[in-house]
C-alpha cells in the first residue's frame, strides 16, 4: 500500500474487505504471471533473488516469490495492511517464513535501511495512484535496484480512465475523467492515474529504463466490488487466459485498468 504522504489513510480496512473479490484475484494473478514470464527471460534461472515490496499490502505477490525460493523484504507503512500481511506469512510453511521479512516504513526513504543496488527486484503495486507525484518515489525505488536488476511498477491507466465510468453507466464521470488524471476510486478517496509515456520518460531518467509492459484488467476492471469468483473452476481458467492475452496485446492493453510496467536497470 502507499507510502507515508499519501492519500490511502483510512481505506485499509474496507481494501482488504475486497481481496477475495473477482477484481483483485485477477489483478494478482495476471501481475504474478507476468512477473513470472519477465523474471524467466531476464534471470534465466539465476536462483534466488533478492527482492524488496513497497507498499506489499497483504503480501500476496511477496508470499508467491517467496515460495518460489526467493528471499523477500515487504515494506508497508500502513499498520493495517501490514498487519494482514503479518498474519499472511504466519499461516505459511517454515521455509517460506524463513525467506520473508516485512518492515514498516516508508518507500520515499528505502535509504535509511537499504544501500543503493541492494535488490535484484523491487516492486512498487497499487502505489503511485495514492501519490501528487510518482517520479520522487520512482527514483528512490530505481537507487535499490542493483544493475542488471528490474524494477515492477503497477499504476492506475490515465489513457483508460473514462473506460470503467462508461461501462458502469456513470456518464457524468465518464466525460469528466478525459479532461483530469484525478478519480474517485472504489474507496471513496481521491486517486490519481498515470500514463503509460510519462512513466516510460520517468524510468528511462532514473537509469532503468522500460523493458515491457503488459494491462492488467482489460475486461474485469468494471465488475462489482464483491463480484464473486464463477463457481466453475474452467470458467475462472478462461477467464484469467482471457485477461491474461489481453493484457499484452494491442489495443486490448491499451485500455486495461491498470499498467504493468517492467523496467530493466
Amino acid at each position: 500500500m502507499p507510502a507515508r504522504g499519501g492519500s490511502f489513510a483510512g481505506g485499509a480496512g474496507a481494501w482488504l474487505d475486497r481481496q477475495h473479490g473477482l477484481r483483485n484475484v485477477v489483478r494478482q494473478e495476471l501481475v504474478g504471471r507476468q512477473l513470472a514470464e519477465e523474471l524467466a527471460a531476464h534471470f534465466q534461472g539465476a536462483g534466488a533473488l533478492r527482492v524488496l515490496d513497497v507498499g506489499c499490502g497483504q503480501a500476496v505477490q511477496a508470499l508467491r516469490l517467496a515460495r518460489a525460493g526467493h528471499l523477500v523484504t515487504g515494506l508497508d507503512a500502513d499498520p493495517v495492511t501490514l498487519g494482514a500481511a503479518q498474519a499472511a506469512l504466519a499461516a505459511e510453511p517454515p521455509e517460506v517464513r524463513e525467506r520473508v521479512r516485512l518492515l514498516s516504513g516508508d518507500g520515499h526513504q528505502c535509504g535509511r535501511w537499504f544501500r543503493p543496488g541492494s535488490f535484484d527486484l523491487v516492486l512498487c503495486h497499487g502505489v503511485l495512484m495514492y501519490l501528487p507525484d510518482p517520479d520522487p518515489l520512482i527514483a528512490s525505488l530505481a537507487r535499490m535496484v542493483a544493475s542488471g536488476g528490474l524494477l515492477s511498477l503497477v499504476a492506475r491507466n490515465r489513457d483508460a480512465l473514462a473506460m470503467r465510468a462508461g461501462l458502469t453507466g456513470d456518464w457524468r464521470a465518464a466525460l469528466q475523467a478525459f479532461d483530469t488524471d484525478h478519480y474517485a476510486d472504489r474507496l471513496g478517496l481521491t486517486a490519481r492515474a498515470d500514463r503509460l509515456a510519462d512513466l516510460a520518460t520517468t524510468l528511462t531518467e532514473v537509469a532503468v529504463p522500460l523493458r515491457n509492459w503488459y494491462g492488467v484488467r482489460v475486461f474485469t476492471d468494471a465488475a462489482a466490488d464483491h463480484a464473486p469468483l464463477p463457481v466453475d473452476g474452467r470458467q475462472l481458467a478462461q477467464l484469467l487466459d482471457a485477461e491474461e492475452r489481453a493484457g499484452r496485446e494491442d489495443p486490448y492493453r491499451r485500455v486495461a485498468g491498470l499498467l504493468h510496467l517492467v523496467g530493466a536497470k
